[in-house]
């Protein structure tokens, strides 16, 4: 596979994939429920690439170099089973704490894929929200977000930091066919998911560091940033600035973390 370059959990995640997932406030109301998009049947099954992790890294390869035919009438695999069962080896009990586990495959790849965008539907996250209101300072024209909002997210972060990224990707190379069927199945027939991770967690990195503090405008019932120019940024970028400085350096250190791990070793698969 090759390296993706540009500019974004963990993202999911898989944290970073968890690492991506679990910083979203609740300030904004639920978007409406998104049309199901119902992609073309491809002409042939869809074979991702080749995840070949470097050879001090403890996993096996994503395919091997001639996967076997399907076997006839195949028992379905039970995607969500079979991912909570992995993630809860990686979680615990926290797990069912701060995750939603329903559909928790299909989660992770909608708010992956959604991340650069202006919105991301948070009744598909794959975590359950930030407690709490944002905590803001001020008013009117010196209203500002708090140096105390980014308490909400610490107990975030340092569950991402917890789960050696190792494991973390094990998991995911391990597991990649479900992550991948669920990206065909979401309208990319000839699109890869590890390639839009990559793409995703470089645009994450790309987050500006703003100076600070971060001034806030209130048109309406929502909070926006006062700064045009951090109002324009995607979603996923708006939530680092949100979690604050501090928490997004360790977060952007997790995810390179998970970037190096999915990409060092990639190679296209011989011709």
């Amino acid at each position: 596979m090759k390296k993706s370059t540009a500019g974004v959990l963990v993202a999911v995640l898989v944290a970073g994939a968890a690492a991506l997932y679990v910083y979203f406030d609740k300030e904004a109301p639920e978007p409406p429920a998104a049309v199901a998009v119902t992609p073309p049947a491809p002409e042939a099954a869809v074979v991702p690439e080749p995840v070949a992790p470097p050879a001090d890294y403890p996993v096996e390869p994503l395919l091997p170099e001639a996967p076997p035919a399907p076997a006839a009438q195949a028992e379905p695999v039970d995607a969500d089973k079979v991912m909570r069962e992995a993630l809860s080896g990686l979680f615990g009990a926290s797990l069912e704490k701060y995750f939603n586990t329903g559909e928790i495959v299909r989660r992770i790849v909608v708010t992956v894929d959604n991340l650069p965008g202006e919105k991301v539907a948070r009744r598909l996250m794959p975590v359950k929200p930030v407690p709490g209101p944002i905590v803001t300072a001020g008013k009117a024209d010196t209203l500002t977000l708090d140096s105390r909002n980014g308490a909400r997210y610490v107990l975030y972060v340092q569950l991402a930091e917890m789960v050696p990224t190792a494991r973390l990707v094990d998991v995911y190379v391990r597991n990649y066919p479900l992550f991948q069927q669920a990206y065909v199945e979401l309208g990319y027939p000839n699109g890869y998911f590890n390639n839009r991770l990559v793409e995703v967690i470089d645009h994450l990195l790309a987050t500006p560091t703003p100076t600070l503090p971060i001034r806030l405008a209130q048109p309406k019932v929502l909070y926006t940033f006062a700064d045009p120019a951090l109002e324009k940024l995607s979603e996923g970028q708006k939530i680092m600035l949100r979690m604050g400085v501090d928490n997004a350096s360790r977060v952007k250190a997790k995810l390179r973390d998970i970037r190096a791990a999915i990409t060092r070793g990639a190679q296209k698969p011989s011709s």
